[in-house]
């Protein structure tokens, strides 16, 4: 199992699928690195040799912000957007939806599960 990352990626699958196992890798941002070194987008994770694997390893390292560093660059963003008390810091702060959706019905995924309201009958 190759590690790349800090993440194990799955050996069976195709490098271009596994490589989005790693968060901040999506498929377009594997095609490239893949065009890059010049790997089949066939091949599968297995098939490489292990100077493929670390020469992907690097160029991630060098080029992308991946994993943790992400992560806690995306909370940085949110916490600052909080402590300027701007609208969309405030929706955070609040757990509704940030960027304009209606709350009236739907937004279930920020709001959680609906709450009965005692004695409210339509």
């Amino acid at each position: 199992m190759a590690r790349i990352a800090g993440v194990n990626i799955p050996t069976n699958k195709r490098v271009i699928i596994a490589l989005t196992y790693i968060h901040g890798i999506g498929r377009t941002t594997a095609v490239q690195i893949a065009d890059k070194l010049g790997i089949d987008h066939k091949a599968r994770v297995q098939d490489l040799t292990d100077e493929e694997i670390l020469r992907i390893r690097e160029t991630i390292d060098e080029e992308h912000t991946v994993e943790g560093d992400l992560r806690r660059q995306t909370a940085m963003n949110i916490k600052r957007l909080m402590d300027l008390r701007s609208y969309r810091g405030l929706r955070h702060r609040a757990g509704l939806p940030v960027r304009g959706q209606r709350t009236h019905t739907n937004a279930r995924t920020r709001k959680g599960k609906a709450k009965p309201i005692a004695g409210k009958k339509k």
